[in-house]
């Protein structure tokens, strides 16, 4: 997946420069007069861990674990569900900061982009925060509502990869033909090796994320030639 500048959408309720990963202080003892949305994230976080729903959490876990009466809860988030959607889209803007910067660390005209974006997204599974881990298991696991605003992510994802493949094509003087169909084709592929990998050993995560980028060139390197091609060859 490749940085873009712009993405045809943006979520609403988050502002991308307010997104990044922070590093909050330890829960004091007793409960907290006031809190903000980013420890009330924090907490869920905590509570969640690598396997858990945000479903199967209670707004009385969540307040206890953030230190807050319930009542407090409710000033910034109506229930459980909307601190689940506004958490999945905060997740998703960190990720894609994320791996943009790796991306612009590596030469447009290299494979490394390939490499580096997916060994950065790999990295992710291992974080403190556990946003990867919350895209891949609500977008599989997860109620209708995450799973739609996890796909909303992933189309995001998506956007910014197909204006990256065609400016990376043409700082390269090559053309590439329906960018929007292989982006899709990256992203879900990406997606779909990450949920495969969570709880596998770092050899088979090496291992996989080897073959992922051999596909990710056969698809670049497909739709580069699908113009070449007869359209009975295919």
């Amino acid at each position: 997946m490749v940085h873009s500048s712009s993405s045809a959408h943006k979520p609403s309720s988050l502002n991308e420069q307010d997104v990044m990963p922070v590093t909050l202080p330890a829960r004091s003892v007793g409960r907290k007069a006031t809190i903000s949305k980013e420890e009330l994230f924090h907490a869920t976080l905590n509570l969640i861990g690598p396997q858990k729903s945000i479903a199967s959490l209670s707004l009385r876990e969540i307040a206890r674990e953030a230190g807050i009466a319930p009542n407090s809860f409710y000033r910034h988030f109506k229930d459980i569900d909307e601190l689940a959607i506004a958490l999945i889209e905060r997740a998703g803007m960190v990720l894609r900061q994320i791996i943009r910067q790796a991306r612009l660390q590596a030469s447009p005209k290299t494979q490394s982009i390939v490499r580096s974006s997916v060994e950065v997204f790999i990295q992710q599974l291992d974080t403190d925060e556990g946003y990867l881990s919350l895209l891949l298991r609500e977008g599989y696991t997860g109620s209708p509502s995450y799973k739609a605003a996890v796909e909303r992510q992933l189309i995001f994802f998506q956007q910014e990869l197909h204006e990256d493949l065609i400016r990376i094509e043409q700082v390269n003087d090559r053309k590439i033909s329906h960018a929007d169909i292989a982006a899709k084709a990256i992203t879900q592929l990406v997606f779909n090796m990450g949920a495969k990998v969570i709880d596998v050993s770092p050899e088979q995560r090496t291992q996989v994320a080897d073959q992922t980028i051999i596909m990710i060139r056969m698809i670049l390197e497909g739709a580069r030639n699908l113009n070449k091609s007869s359209p009975r060859s295919y």
